[in-house]
């Protein structure tokens, strides 16, 4: 029978066998066990003269088709002839269309058949059209199978009827298969003569439903070679839905691209689910009244928050009875709420609408659902589709959305509303809200689209004056690390500030933070609208921009403390931008003034939190862990920077490796001896391994420690001088910064190096002329740079823990567990000895050995005695 439906996939590794004996046999049919064994006992009864009516009938794709086939072929087993027929909407309107095309496959089989009768036939011709099938049914039983009956044209349709009446004593069965999508109406059921009862015509209904789970399984069990993977197979299982047709195009697309049911073509699994779904959509939308299209239309843009009374107000049609009507479509769930089974669908019928049209109908959905105080989330869905600027409350709603979104872990969908909400039109202040909200729920990833946001929102907020909200962007667009293009925009809106307020002098200030990063991108219309930063500024904000450029400078460490602690006080917090204090506290560490300057960053770290600004907290948190480097705390570092990449790539995302978090782990790495690990790392940075600004130079700094670890000297002395050509270039000469001269001078070819001589002398006067107490002159510790960041990082610091290849440098006084354990390494004793006896690691054993070696400027244990003064001991 052409254009049936089986329910049977293809296989592609074996034949699925042949046709059964009888119901106990193996059928093809997977799923449809009890409606073949009815229909087989059946045809049984009407070989032996029991006439029958049987009616096939369940949505589209449900395998009516299928069954159909299945019938004739039973047929034949029991010894019964079979006719069959398909109806089709191009011959709807084709008088005896069907009843021809039973006649010619009645003729083919040896009856004599009379001339088909002709338009307008009267009903006497019509009961010779059913004589001459019941004369055929008298010499041998006979089983008429029509298919898709709801096509069928009127004339053929009246003779089923005539014939169905007149079934009583023959030896003829009436199989017909129907589509739920057309249900028959009154006078296009086919029934039996109401005289007749069940002795004498056997009526049966063979509703179809989806096919159970188990049944599906088997189905693709026998569709390969392999059993399916169980995670395909219940994917496989969810994606169908039971459907056979949906089940054997899924099947084939797999057999024709030969992918196999394994979990790594699950993606697949699902496209394909979804192209069949669309497909078989578009087909059905044809067979369905324009009244019908127009409610599946609205429960597409409502989507699972549709309600019977929007249907109503929306398609102009009544709910209830055309959602009964599209009940047997299996486009939708049953339910009180109609929404569709599949996405796919919902596309599909939406696609069949004009762009224009298609925003018409979601706008007048949310307008709908708005006024019928819908929940929010309803709304902000349906208002994703609709046409901007349809209603001047949807800014609002859409912004409230995204912010339970945000709370919720889900930035992405906070993004999504947000980007919608900004077509909507709005005044400048809360235009520059909402991308400032779009900037916060970005990945660290999208770089590009923070800055572009936050420029625009600058803009919005100093259309006319520039106030707080000014500062607070001003201060996201530096932490964000696009300090070359922050600089115009940040003088343009402190020109626009109050001249003597607080918020014009926090935008110098950052102004004045943005420059030092990147005083090459300062312009001549820039410099105008912002006077030169002063030495002794009056407001907190600037002194904190002040005390950043004196320490980056090494001038002066009082004035650098001074400035940074004005910057810190109680009294000046609310006036003083948290990445301005953050910079003060990193003034502090290059000061040596750690316990103060962590103490400050706790509190900038928490009121950092509370106000969700992600790039500061952990700006801050780079710097408390930078601080604990350069003091020899290796775990405390380590635990920093964790909590500083949890913070600035959220609590959901994945870690994301800015330039400064990458080149603060290779250090670490370095301190635990890993320098294989801290190359792969700083591998990872790819453009931004060549960053401009501080960034750049630490990169370069680690980059050079890598190499010198091991022991690439010639690259590592290359490394370093790029580290140090970068920082000078920003007038950032203090040795506290990074120690990249002592590294460049290990790097060198010997201690007698011009080069190497020449960067420890340097080296030696500008730690001089800083004044730092407890800073070590021989690259022991070193703070590093952590602001502004250059690209949404910080600069961190590190510490050498290689001997510097110099004896020039000056001996210092060790501690008492340093000369513990030089004692027993100048006694001879291996490392695992000395530890087992002061009862430590061997690593802190290596970690001691390692600053006696810089502290002594000697270049291992052969020297260590004689610098120590001390005769070594023989030992059993």
């Amino acid at each position: 029978m052409t254009g049936t439906t089986d329910t049977t996939p293809p296989p592609t590794g074996r034949p699925s066998g042949g046709g059964p004996d009888g119901p106990g046999d193996f059928s093809p049919l997977t799923g449809r066990e009890e409606e073949e064994a009815l229909l087989h006992a059946a045809l049984l009864r009407l070989s032996q003269g029991r006439p029958a009516l049987a009616e096939v009938h369940g949505p589209p794709g449900i395998g009516r088709s299928a069954l159909l086939d299945r019938a004739v072929v039973l047929a034949g087993r029991a010894g019964v002839r079979a006719v069959a027929a398909q109806a089709c909407p191009e011959e709807a309107d084709v008088p005896y269309g069907l009843a021809g095309q039973l006649r010619g496959a009645l003729a083919r089989g040896g009856h004599a058949t009379a001339p088909p009768p002709r338009p307008g036939v009267r009903h006497d011709e019509r009961a010779a059209l059913c004589t001459e099938f019941l004369a055929a049914a008298r010499t041998e039983p006979l089983l008429l199978v029509i298919d898709d009956v709801q096509w069928a044209d009127p004339a053929s349709l009246r003779w089923l009827q005539s014939l169905a009446r007149r079934l009583a004593g023959t030896c003829l069965m009436l199989l017909t298969a129907r589509s739920d999508a057309s249900p028959a109406g009154p006078d296009d059921r086919i029934d039996p003569c109401p005289l007749d009862g069940d002795r004498t015509v056997d009526r049966h209904i063979l509703p179809l439903g989806p096919l159970p789970d188990p049944a599906v399984g088997r189905l693709l069990d026998r569709a390969w070679h392999t059993p399916a993977d169980p995670a395909f197979q219940e994917a496989a299982i969810r994606a169908v839905d039971g459907n056979p047709a949906l089940l054997r195009a899924v099947v084939s697309r797999f057999a024709r691209h030969d992918w196999q049911p394994t979990a790594e073509h699950l993606h697949r699994l699902a496209d394909c689910a979804a192209e069949s779904v669309e497909q078989r959509t578009r087909y059905l939308l044809a067979e369905l009244s324009e009244e019908l299209r127009d409610v599946l239309r609205v429960v597409a843009a409502a989507g699972p928050d549709c309600t019977h009374s929007m249907i109503t107000a929306l398609a102009g049609a009544r709910a209830t009875h055309a959602l009964a009507q599209l009940s047997g479509t299996g486009l939708l769930v049953p339910g009180d709420r109609p929404a569709f089974r599949h996405p796919a669908a919902a596309g599909a019928v939406l696609a069949g609408l004009s762009v224009r049209s298609r925003e018409d109908l979601h706008s007048r959905a949310a307008a709908w659902a708005y006024r019928t105080a819908a929940p929010d989330s309803a709304v902000a869905r349906m208002l994703l589709n609709a046409r901007p600027g349809e209603a001047d409350w949807a800014a609002g709603l859409l912004r409230g959305e995204a912010a339970r979104h945000r709370a919720a872990g889900r930035p992405a969908e906070a993004a999504r509303l947000l980007r919608r909400a900004l077509l909507e039109p709005a005044p400048p202040d809360r235009r520059a809200d909402l991308l400032t909200e779009l900037t916060a729920v970005l990945p660290p990833s999208d770089l590009e689209a923070a800055g572009r946001h936050l420029r625009q929102a600058l803009l919005a907020s100093a259309g006319a004056t520039a106030g707080p909200a000014s500062v607070r962007i001003a201060e996201l667009l530096v932490a964000h690390g696009d300090t070359a293009a922050a600089q115009p925009m940040i003088a343009w809106a402190a020109g626009r500030a109050a001249p003597d307020g607080d918020d014009a002098s926090a935008l110098r200030a950052l102004y004045w933070l943005a420059e030092q990063s990147e005083p090459e991108a300062a312009h001549e219309p820039d410099r105008a609208a912002v006077p030169p930063l002063p030495l002794w500024p009056a407001g907190p904000a600037e002194a904190a921009a002040a005390a950043w450029r004196t320490a980056l400078r090494g001038q002066d460490i009082g004035r650098a403390r001074r400035l940074a602690r004005t910057a810190l006080a109680p009294d000046a917090r609310r006036g003083t931008p948290l990445l301005l204090r953050v910079v003060a506290c990193h003034a502090l560490v290059l000061s040596g003034d750690h316990d103060e300057a962590r103490t400050a960053l706790d509190t900038v770290v928490v009121e950092a939190r509370y106000a969700n600004v992600r790039p500061v907290a952990g700006l801050a948190l780079l710097v408390s862990g930078l601080a604990e480097l350069g003091r020899g705390r290796p775990e405390a570092a380590s635990d920093a920077l964790d909590r500083a990449r949890e913070t600035m790539s959220g609590h959901h995302g994945p870690p994301f490796p800015t330039p400064g978090l990458t080149a603060l782990e290779a250090l670490l790495r370095l301190e635990r001896g890993e320098p294989d690990e801290a190359e792969r790392l700083l591998a990872l940075t790819g453009p931004h391994g060549t960053g401009a600004g501080l960034t750049g130079a630490l990169l370069c700094y680690a980059r050079g420690r890598t190499h010198l670890a091991r022991d690439r000297r010639e690259q590592a002395l290359a490394d370093l001088l790029e580290c140090g050509r970068r920082l000078l270039a920003r007038q950032a000469t203090n040795p506290a910064l990074l120690p990249w001269r002592p590294a460049a001078a290990s790097a060198c070819v010997s201690p007698a190096d011009p080069v190497a001589t020449a960067l420890l002398a340097e080296e030696q006067h500008l730690m001089r002329a800083w004044g730092a107490r407890d800073t070590p002159v021989d690259g022991e510790r070193h703070p590093g740079p952590a602001a502004p960041p250059d690209r949404r990082t910080a600069h961190p610091r590190a510490r050498d823990d290689r001997p510097l290849t110099t004896t020039s440098a000056p001996r210092r006084q060790l501690t008492a567990a340093e000369r513990r354990v030089a004692v027993l390494a100048a006694d001879g004793l291996p490392n695992r000895a000395i530890a087992a006896e002061l009862f430590v690691t061997p690593r802190a054993v290596e970690l001691h050995l390692t600053k006696t070696y810089r502290k002594l400027g000697i270049q291992g244990r052969p020297e260590l005695a004689a610098a120590l003064g001390h005769r070594p001991k023989a030992r059993p």
